[in-house]
C-alpha cells in the first residue's frame, strides 16, 4: 500500500473522527463507531476511496 494520505488531511480525518465519535457517545449511539474509519485511514495513511478517483493528498517523493 503506498500512502496517499497528506499531513493536512491526516489532522482533518483525526478532527472529523474524533468528532463523530463524541457526538455518538453523546447521543448513546452506535453512530460513534464510523468515526473509526477516518481516524484509522488516517493512521494507516491510506485511503482505498483515493484510489477509486486516482486522488492523492500526499507530497510527491522526490526522485534522486
Amino acid at each position: 500500500m503506498k500512502k496517499n494520505i497528506g499531513t493536512i488531511d491526516m489532522i482533518i480525518r483525526i478532527v472529523i473522527g474524533l468528532a463523530i465519535g463524541v457526538v455518538g457517545y453523546l447521543n448513546s449511539s452506535w453512530f460513534g463507531l464510523i468515526g473509526i474509519i477516518p481516524v484509522a485511514t488516517a493512521f494507516i495513511g491510506f485511503c482505498p476511496a483515493y484510489t477509486l478517483f486516482n486522488w492523492n493528498t500526499s507530497k510527491k517523493e522526490e526522485v534522486k
